[in-house]
């Protein structure tokens, strides 16, 4: 034990078996600032973590026997979350593995059975302890209202441009209006990258437990049954809460807080396929735009901030998820029957070939994409950003970027202000549902992790179909 810490025994969870054989394990992981928040994090599908003070300022995040630490190699996905290096001989840069299970489940304990050091650590049921910098730097930046703590401002997230965890909370404060535009009062998910925009990603869908009071979240349920509160933006402070946590890029919802089930947004998502690039995707925008047009709809572009575009819809939040869907899959056919040659809605990678996919299943309930003014995790820190359609033909995606988004914003402003009033009659493409359906063309497939939907095929890649 470090001299002065706290040692804490929590009782085996009311869900534990009885009579498991398997003791109950005490963690606590003595650390500030960035690495606790990330720890915090990940112990979500614990019980409740405490927060129990240690001594010089240490504190100790303690989750019972839900969540394991363990020393030593492997749990690459949280030590990577955690930000810790390897371990060195002078055992100043610890690695934390994590595994996040339960003592009374089989499959994790004759996982631990296999590893004979792991498994010592809990047949004693230790507490094992990281001696991390008892000061973590900090910056404290105003935003409206609230003061918003950026630990590890030096932290370079960028390493090939050089910018850091402070720059990223910057930039999106220079867009602030933007940014809140798009998030608002939208259930959102985070991508961080604790280690930086070339470090591994971790999608987030739980907001963490301790937080300020000021953090606003909205609930989903998930098909399983069970439930998240997601980060819910009303205000720019939370997005630079968000962004001091390693979000780099934000991934909403298309529906609002209010009601989550009825999406106010349709989103085309057209996506370069292999043998394409960004000059096809700007062909396609094209003609989603001449589209859009005969349909009497306004299309929101953006960059994707990859190689692709989106365009965003206002709707009425009148219909569910699968409506939507089902009329963002009867605009992409349209798009399709344009130009077959360059366009495919093809769910099958097999049967895409060299064309432009238009994803209709970004609209399918739970999928989400980077919103705009997202700052993406690339080496060159592009940003997913709206653009006005005469900008369509010169843009190129590395045009925008950390760094020149902010001049442009202070120039333009937010090109999209206007997207919440023009809103689109969602019924006008139900007509081209009806007439595919009187000629034959139904749904198509879902994302395999969905059930079974109503009307949809045989959701089976064609080739093995053919072999059956």
């Amino acid at each position: 034990m470090l001299k002065g810490a706290s040692r804490v025994q929590i009782p085996p969870s009311p869900s534990a078996t009885a009579g498991s054989q398997h003791p109950a394990v005490s963690v606590s992981v003595v650390d500030t600032g960035e690495q606790l928040d990330a720890a915090e994090h990940l112990l979500l599908g614990a019980a409740e973590p405490d927060l129990v003070p240690g001594a010089a300022g240490e504190k100790h995040l303690v989750a019972g026997n839900d969540a394991f630490h363990f020393g030593a190699d492997g749990g690459d996905d949280a030590a990577a979350a955690l930000g810790l290096g390897a371990c060195g001989e002078d055992q100043t840069r610890p690695r934390l593995g994590l595994l996040v299970g339960r003592l009374d489940d089989d499959v994790v304990v004759q996982r631990l059975e296999r590893e004979a050091k792991r498994t010592r650590v809990f047949q004693h049921a230790s507490t094992i302890l990281l001696r991390m910098p008892s000061q973590s730097p900090f910056v404290e930046l105003e935003v409206g209202p609230r003061t918003v703590k950026v630990t590890n401002p030096d932290k370079v997230f960028f390493r090939a441009r050089g910018e850091t965890k402070l720059d990223l909370v910057q930039y999106y404060l220079s867009v602030g209006e933007g940014i809140v535009r798009v998030l608002y009062e939208r259930p959102t998910q985070l991508k961080r990258h604790p280690d930086g925009a070339e470090g591994e990603a971790i999608y987030q869908k739980r907001v963490p437990k301790h937080r300020p009071d000021w953090i606003e979240t909205a609930t989903v349920t998930f098909p399983s049954g069970r439930t998240a509160d997601e980060l819910c933006v009303t205000e720019l402070a939370q997005v630079a809460w968000a962004a001091n946590l390693a979000t780099i890029d934000f991934h909403p919802w298309p529906s609002r807080r209010r009601d989550v089930e009825h999406p106010d947004e349709l989103r085309i998502d057209v996506d370069p396929q292999p043998g394409t690039g960004f000059a096809e995707a700007k062909q396609v925008a094209a003609i989603v735009k001449e589209t859009l047009d005969e349909l009497g709809f306004v299309g929101w572009p953006k960059t994707s901030g990859n190689r692709g575009i989106h365009v965003a819809c206002r709707i009425e939040p009148k219909w569910g998820f699968r409506e939507v869907r089902r009329c963002a899959l009867a605009f992409a056919r349209e798009v399709e029957r344009r130009a077959p040659k360059l366009v495919t809605t093809a769910w099958w990678k097999e049967e895409r070939g060299e064309r432009v996919f238009i994803d209709y299943n970004q609209n399918a309930r739970d999928r989400t994409i980077a919103s705009a003014y997202s700052v993406r995790a690339r080496p060159d820190a592009t940003v997913s950003a709206p653009f006005r359609w005469e900008e369509l033909e010169e843009l190129e995606t590395e045009d925008f970027t950390l760094a020149t988004m902010p001049g442009r914003f202070a120039e333009l402003g937010d090109v999209q202000a206007g997207i919440d009033d023009a809103v689109c009659d969602l019924r006008k493409l139900f007509e081209w549902v009806e007439r595919e359906e009187a000629e034959g063309t139904g749904e198509a497939p879902y994302p395999p992790n969905f059930p079974k939907m109503p009307g949809e095929p045989k959701r089976v890649q064609p080739s093995r179909a053919k072999k059956g």
